[in-house]
Protein backbone atom coordinates (compact mmCIF):
# COMPACT_ATOMS: atom_id res chain seq x y z
CA UNK A 1 0.00 0.00 0.00
CA UNK A 2 3.03 2.63 -0.53
CA UNK A 3 4.20 1.97 3.01
CA UNK A 4 8.00 1.81 3.39
CA UNK A 5 8.71 -0.52 6.52
CA UNK A 6 11.97 0.41 8.70
CA UNK A 7 13.85 -1.51 11.56
CA UNK A 8 14.33 1.43 14.17
CA UNK A 9 12.11 3.62 16.44
CA UNK A 10 14.49 6.65 15.13
CA UNK A 11 13.98 5.75 11.51
CA UNK A 12 10.24 5.73 11.97
CA UNK A 13 10.47 8.71 13.78
CA UNK A 14 12.38 11.32 11.67
CA UNK A 15 10.88 13.54 9.26
CA UNK A 16 6.92 12.42 10.06
CA UNK A 17 4.49 14.65 10.86
CA UNK A 18 2.28 11.44 12.91
CA UNK A 19 3.86 9.28 15.35
CA UNK A 20 1.22 6.87 16.62
CA UNK A 21 2.26 4.33 19.44
CA UNK A 22 0.43 1.28 20.76
CA UNK A 23 2.53 0.06 23.49
CA UNK A 24 1.70 -2.40 26.57
CA UNK A 25 2.84 -0.68 29.12
CA UNK A 26 3.82 2.59 30.80
CA UNK A 27 7.55 1.75 30.90
CA UNK A 28 7.41 0.72 27.56
CA UNK A 29 6.18 3.62 26.27
CA UNK A 30 8.57 5.55 28.10
CA UNK A 31 11.73 3.70 26.88
CA UNK A 32 10.10 4.16 23.25
CA UNK A 33 10.21 8.02 23.95
CA UNK A 34 13.04 8.69 25.76
CA UNK A 35 15.50 6.23 25.09
CA UNK A 36 18.99 6.31 22.92
CA UNK A 37 17.45 6.20 19.27
CA UNK A 38 13.71 6.81 20.53
CA UNK A 39 11.51 9.10 19.62
CA UNK A 40 12.09 12.20 21.54
CA UNK A 41 16.08 12.78 20.11
CA UNK A 42 15.13 12.06 16.45
CA UNK A 43 11.28 13.54 16.08
CA UNK A 44 10.95 16.89 14.19
CA UNK A 45 9.25 20.17 15.96
CA UNK A 46 5.73 20.46 15.68
CA UNK A 47 5.81 16.17 15.45
CA UNK A 48 2.22 15.06 16.94
CA UNK A 49 2.70 12.28 18.89
CA UNK A 50 -0.48 10.23 19.46
CA UNK A 51 -0.21 7.48 21.86
CA UNK A 52 -3.34 4.88 21.83
CA UNK A 53 -1.15 2.73 24.70
CA UNK A 54 -3.17 2.55 27.99
CA UNK A 55 -0.79 3.50 30.60
CA UNK A 56 -0.52 5.80 33.68
CA UNK A 57 -2.26 9.26 33.90
CA UNK A 58 0.97 10.81 35.51
CA UNK A 59 3.32 8.88 33.35
CA UNK A 60 0.69 10.91 30.33
CA UNK A 61 1.24 14.30 31.97
CA UNK A 62 5.07 14.05 32.19
CA UNK A 63 5.24 12.94 28.32
CA UNK A 64 3.56 15.76 27.52
CA UNK A 65 5.55 18.52 29.35
CA UNK A 66 8.65 16.77 28.01
CA UNK A 67 6.62 17.06 24.70
CA UNK A 68 6.62 20.76 24.78
CA UNK A 69 9.76 21.27 25.93
CA UNK A 70 10.85 19.52 22.59
CA UNK A 71 8.28 21.85 20.78
CA UNK A 72 6.42 18.35 19.75
CA UNK A 73 2.88 17.37 20.79
CA UNK A 74 2.03 14.23 22.61
CA UNK A 75 -1.52 13.32 23.88
CA UNK A 76 -2.73 10.36 25.43
CA UNK A 77 -5.16 8.59 23.63
CA UNK A 78 -6.53 5.01 24.49
CA UNK A 79 -8.80 3.30 22.62
CA UNK A 80 -11.94 1.11 23.68
CA UNK A 81 -14.19 -1.07 21.09
CA UNK A 82 -12.10 -4.37 21.69
CA UNK A 83 -10.86 -6.85 18.75
CA UNK A 84 -13.87 -5.96 16.26
CA UNK A 85 -13.52 -2.51 16.74
CA UNK A 86 -9.95 -2.32 15.46
CA UNK A 87 -10.98 -4.81 12.64
CA UNK A 88 -13.71 -2.80 11.37
CA UNK A 89 -12.11 0.75 12.11
CA UNK A 90 -14.98 1.62 14.74
CA UNK A 91 -12.73 1.97 17.67
CA UNK A 92 -13.49 5.23 20.34
CA UNK A 93 -10.30 7.09 21.17
CA UNK A 94 -10.18 9.17 24.31
CA UNK A 95 -7.84 12.04 24.21
CA UNK A 96 -5.62 13.91 26.50
CA UNK A 97 -5.09 17.36 24.91
CA UNK A 98 -3.42 20.19 26.42
CA UNK A 99 -5.52 22.40 23.41
CA UNK A 100 -8.54 22.15 20.89
CA UNK A 101 -5.81 22.90 17.92
CA UNK A 102 -3.88 19.65 19.55
CA UNK A 103 -7.14 17.20 19.86
CA UNK A 104 -7.94 17.97 16.23
CA UNK A 105 -4.56 17.35 14.78
CA UNK A 106 -4.78 14.17 16.74
CA UNK A 107 -8.61 13.42 15.32
CA UNK A 108 -7.16 13.52 11.68
CA UNK A 109 -5.02 10.10 12.40
CA UNK A 110 -7.63 8.70 15.14
CA UNK A 111 -10.28 8.71 12.21
CA UNK A 112 -8.70 6.52 9.96
CA UNK A 113 -9.23 4.25 13.12
CA UNK A 114 -12.28 4.94 14.85
CA UNK A 115 -15.67 6.78 14.49
CA UNK A 116 -16.08 8.54 17.97
CA UNK A 117 -13.56 10.86 19.42
CA UNK A 118 -13.68 12.58 22.62
CA UNK A 119 -11.61 15.78 23.98
CA UNK A 120 -11.76 14.11 27.74
CA UNK A 121 -9.27 17.27 28.63
CA UNK A 122 -5.56 18.13 29.46
CA UNK A 123 -2.87 15.56 29.18
CA UNK A 124 -3.67 12.28 31.10
CA UNK A 125 -7.53 12.28 31.24
CA UNK A 126 -8.10 10.09 28.38
CA UNK A 127 -6.06 7.37 30.50
CA UNK A 128 -8.11 8.19 32.90
CA UNK A 129 -11.48 8.00 31.12
CA UNK A 130 -9.54 4.28 29.90
CA UNK A 131 -8.70 2.82 33.02
CA UNK A 132 -12.05 4.13 34.41
CA UNK A 133 -13.66 2.36 31.38
CA UNK A 134 -11.42 -1.12 32.08
CA UNK A 135 -12.21 -1.58 35.87
CA UNK A 136 -15.93 -1.84 34.45
CA UNK A 137 -15.22 -3.85 32.08
CA UNK A 138 -13.07 -6.45 34.40
CA UNK A 139 -15.58 -6.58 36.53
CA UNK A 140 -18.36 -7.08 34.43
CA UNK A 141 -16.42 -9.99 32.39
CA UNK A 142 -16.27 -11.94 36.04
CA UNK A 143 -20.41 -11.08 36.50
CA UNK A 144 -21.91 -11.94 33.44
CA UNK A 145 -19.62 -15.41 33.28
CA UNK A 146 -20.86 -16.28 36.90
CA UNK A 147 -24.88 -15.11 35.63
CA UNK A 148 -24.19 -17.26 32.45
CA UNK A 149 -22.61 -20.21 34.54
CA UNK A 150 -25.36 -20.24 36.87
CA UNK A 151 -28.01 -20.47 34.35
CA UNK A 152 -26.28 -22.98 32.66
CA UNK A 153 -25.41 -25.37 35.49
CA UNK A 154 -29.45 -25.04 36.65
CA UNK A 155 -29.98 -26.61 32.95
CA UNK A 156 -30.90 -23.60 30.33
CA UNK A 157 -29.99 -24.07 27.49
CA UNK A 158 -27.01 -21.37 27.14
CA UNK A 159 -27.89 -20.11 23.79
CA UNK A 160 -30.96 -19.15 25.08
CA UNK A 161 -30.21 -17.68 27.98
CA UNK A 162 -27.79 -15.52 26.25
CA UNK A 163 -30.28 -14.49 23.81
CA UNK A 164 -32.35 -13.15 26.72
CA UNK A 165 -29.82 -11.19 28.46
CA UNK A 166 -29.01 -9.32 25.32
CA UNK A 167 -32.28 -7.73 25.27
CA UNK A 168 -33.06 -7.85 29.47
CA UNK A 169 -31.53 -5.64 32.04
CA UNK A 170 -28.22 -7.58 32.64
CA UNK A 171 -27.16 -7.08 29.00
CA UNK A 172 -23.48 -4.91 28.83
CA UNK A 173 -20.29 -5.10 26.06
CA UNK A 174 -19.69 -8.73 27.73
CA UNK A 175 -22.82 -10.23 27.20
CA UNK A 176 -24.03 -9.16 23.32
CA UNK A 177 -20.18 -8.23 21.82
CA UNK A 178 -17.65 -10.77 23.21
CA UNK A 179 -19.64 -13.09 24.54
CA UNK A 180 -17.36 -15.45 27.09
CA UNK A 181 -19.11 -18.86 26.34
CA UNK A 182 -18.00 -20.34 23.88
CA UNK A 183 -20.71 -20.50 21.18
CA UNK A 184 -22.81 -17.90 21.28
CA UNK A 185 -21.26 -15.55 19.26
CA UNK A 186 -19.44 -17.11 15.98
CA UNK A 187 -16.81 -14.43 15.08
CA UNK A 188 -16.07 -13.58 19.05
CA UNK A 189 -12.31 -15.04 21.05
CA UNK A 190 -14.47 -17.51 23.00
CA UNK A 191 -15.48 -19.00 19.98
CA UNK A 192 -12.32 -19.24 18.81
CA UNK A 193 -10.36 -20.94 21.56
CA UNK A 194 -10.04 -17.68 23.69
CA UNK A 195 -7.21 -16.26 21.05
CA UNK A 196 -6.89 -13.16 19.46
CA UNK A 197 -8.96 -10.82 21.86
CA UNK A 198 -8.34 -8.41 24.73
CA UNK A 199 -5.55 -10.72 26.87
CA UNK A 200 -5.76 -11.63 30.48
CA UNK A 201 -2.50 -10.31 31.33
CA UNK A 202 -3.04 -6.88 29.27
CA UNK A 203 -6.68 -7.02 31.81
CA UNK A 204 -4.77 -7.68 34.73
CA UNK A 205 -2.52 -4.82 34.23
CA UNK A 206 -4.81 -2.35 33.78
CA UNK A 207 -6.78 -3.32 36.69
CA UNK A 208 -3.88 -2.88 38.76
CA UNK A 209 -2.26 -0.17 37.50
CA UNK A 210 -6.52 1.37 38.28
CA UNK A 211 -6.23 0.30 41.64
CA UNK A 212 -2.78 1.90 42.34
CA UNK A 213 -4.41 5.06 40.79
CA UNK A 214 -7.57 4.72 42.79
CA UNK A 215 -5.22 4.21 46.13
CA UNK A 216 -3.43 7.52 45.01
CA UNK A 217 -7.31 9.63 45.57
CA UNK A 218 -8.70 7.01 47.93
CA UNK A 219 -11.43 5.59 45.76
CA UNK A 220 -13.35 2.58 46.43
CA UNK A 221 -12.22 -0.46 44.73
CA UNK A 222 -13.67 -3.57 46.49
CA UNK A 223 -14.95 -5.18 43.21
CA UNK A 224 -12.25 -4.41 41.32
CA UNK A 225 -9.54 -6.07 43.53
CA UNK A 226 -11.37 -9.16 43.52
CA UNK A 227 -11.55 -9.29 39.76
CA UNK A 228 -7.80 -8.56 39.38
CA UNK A 229 -7.38 -12.10 41.82
CA UNK A 230 -8.82 -13.69 39.21
CA UNK A 231 -6.96 -12.90 36.27
CA UNK A 232 -3.72 -12.30 38.14
CA UNK A 233 -4.30 -16.07 38.96
CA UNK A 234 -5.06 -16.83 35.68
CA UNK A 235 -1.70 -15.25 34.25
CA UNK A 236 0.58 -17.28 36.65
CA UNK A 237 -1.41 -20.39 35.67
CA UNK A 238 -0.17 -19.26 31.97
CA UNK A 239 -3.26 -18.09 30.45
CA UNK A 240 -2.25 -14.66 30.09
CA UNK A 241 -2.43 -14.72 26.27
CA UNK A 242 -5.69 -15.79 26.33
CA UNK A 243 -8.59 -13.51 25.99
CA UNK A 244 -9.56 -12.15 29.40
CA UNK A 245 -13.51 -13.78 28.76
CA UNK A 246 -11.16 -17.13 29.48
CA UNK A 247 -12.33 -16.74 33.13
CA UNK A 248 -15.74 -17.91 32.01
CA UNK A 249 -14.35 -21.65 32.01
CA UNK A 250 -12.99 -21.32 35.53
CA UNK A 251 -15.94 -20.27 36.98
CA UNK A 252 -17.87 -23.21 35.18
CA UNK A 253 -15.39 -25.31 36.59
CA UNK A 254 -15.88 -24.02 40.12
CA UNK A 255 -12.74 -22.19 40.32
CA UNK A 256 -12.18 -20.13 43.28
CA UNK A 257 -9.27 -17.58 43.72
Amino acid sequence: MGIAPVTSVKAASQDVDYIVCSLPKTDVVDSVLREDGGIFENASEGTCIVDTSTISPIAAKEFSSEAVERKMCYMDAPMSGGVMGAQNGTLTFMVGASSEEDYEKAKVVLAGMGKKFFHCGGPGTGEIAKLSNNLILGIQMIAASEGMVLGEKLGIDPKVLCDILSVSTGNCWAVSACNPRPGIIPNSPASKNYEGGFQTALMRKDLALALSCAEEVGAQTKFAEDAVDYYAHLEKKGHGGKDFGYVFQYIMKDFKV
